[in-house]
């Protein structure tokens, strides 16, 4: 199968095998493997072997493989590590805090006291401005 590739993007490099890393799975269209830069024990990303910065452009097939694959990974870490829990993690764009522009799914194990900060403060919205923008989003649909 062949995929479009960026030279310049390390993912790229990695599903090339020109860059060496802890490979937990693979297939077709994605790969599987442990960040090197955790932010906690468990850490791993799934990621599409294409190049595709980000969700808005992956096509809706390779993004349901990518999500396949994450989901495999999440249930290993939930049997082999046994976490409290395990986030799911995919940014787009620097706004977001996306590092490298290759879409990719953080499989992230949670441990009691772990200090990982990615929940926000529940405070309720304003309804009018929430049924505005909801109306914006699905003229968009």
């Amino acid at each position: 199968m062949s995929h479009p590739t960026d030279e310049s993007c390390i993912f790229c490099k990695i599903v090339a095998g020109q860059i060496p890393c802890f490979k937990l799975f693979e297939d077709e269209a994605t790969i599987a493997f442990m960040d090197i830069n955790p932010v906690n024990p468990g850490h791993a990303l799934a990621v599409a072997k294409g190049h595709w910065p980000t969700i808005d452009v992956i096509p809706p097939e390779i993004l349901a493989v990518v999500a396949k694959t994450a989901q495999r990974v999440a249930k290993a870490a939930m049997t082999a590590l046994g976490p409290s829990g395990v986030n799911l993690l995919q940014s787009n764009g620097v706004g977001a805090g996306q590092s490298v522009p290759h879409l990719h799914v953080h499989i992230l194990p949670r441990y009691p006291g772990d200090k990982v900060r990615l929940n926000w403060t529940y405070t309720p919205g304003d309804k009018v401005e929430i049924e505005a923008i909801c109306a914006r989003l699905k003229a968009a649909l």
